[in-house]
């Protein structure tokens, strides 16, 4: 067996150059609008929409940490600033006394509504005005097959 991986042709490399370079830009172009607007780095924002979207407005610590693609460690620290600025809250987990919840508070929903306008118009403006309905849906298709192949 050999050790040689197969080279990427002229056509797959040309593909593999525009999704990292979509991979790697779309965040900081995405996070430039949250912080103007509303003070929140691009993971603060998805820690916020992911409490926000919790069965019963609440979540493990280590669930959030899961759905935003972010280490507990990573999420604890800016679970502090978020807590510090009242927009989370913390607190143990009354059936797993070794787990930790998150709460969205009522300023963290606020905070949240005041971000979500700006953000859904740039991400319309960078990504969807881009492309047609059917482009849209195979765009789609396409992220789901690939994030299923990444998380199996």
């Amino acid at each position: 067996m050999s050790d040689e991986a197969p080279w990427l042709d002229e056509a797959e490399m040309t593909t593999w150059l525009a999704l990292i370079g979509v991979v790697m830009r779309l965040p900081g172009a995405l996070e430039v609008q949250l912080r103007r607007d509303a003070d929140l780095n691009h993971f603060e924002y998805c820690v916020l929409v992911g409490l926000e979207h919790a069965e019963s407005g609440e979540m493990r610590m280590s669930d959030l940490a899961f759905l935003c693609n972010g280490s507990l460690s990573r999420l604890s620290h800016v679970a502090r600033r978020l807590e510090s600025e009242g927009l989370i809250e913390r607190f143990a987990c009354p059936d797993d006394g070794r787990s930790t919840l998150a709460r969205l508070t009522p300023a963290g929903r606020e905070r949240l509504a005041q971000a979500a306008p700006g953000h859904v118009r740039r991400v319309r403006d960078l990504v969807f005005d881009e492309l047609d309905d059917a482009e849209m849906r195979q765009l789609g298709d396409l992220a789901k097959r690939v994030l299923a192949r990444i998380q199996a």
